[in-house]
């Protein structure tokens, strides 16, 4: 299972655990991921998705699935999601 945020891109960092020595050693920091249900109402179908929270909060600020799909850059979601908006953006026109 790929460890990306499918809606905006999110990855996993690398860094370092401090200690008090101020010893260094060398960690992951990975994206707080979900599997959401999002339904699309232009196109009549459910999609399970592996988002992050901070997309999940996105797509509610949007107002909904279709809308958010409209309005994000193409770089940042994911091939099947890419196919998807290209379907709502013809659906809708």
């Amino acid at each position: 299972m790929s460890k990306k945020c499918e809606l905006t891109g999110k990855i996993p960092l690398k860094g370092h655990n401090v200690s008090h020595a101020n010893n260094k050693t060398k960690r992951r920091f990975l994206p707080n991921l979900k599997k959401v249900k999002f339904k699309s109402e232009l196109l009549r179908r459910s999609l399970k998705l592996t988002v992050s929270n901070a997309g999940v909060r996105s797509v509610d600020k949007k107002g909904s699935f279709d809308l958010f799909l409209i309005s994000a850059k193409s770089k940042d979601l994911s091939l099947r999601l890419k196919k998807l908006k290209k379907s709502l953006v013809n659906k809708s026109a």
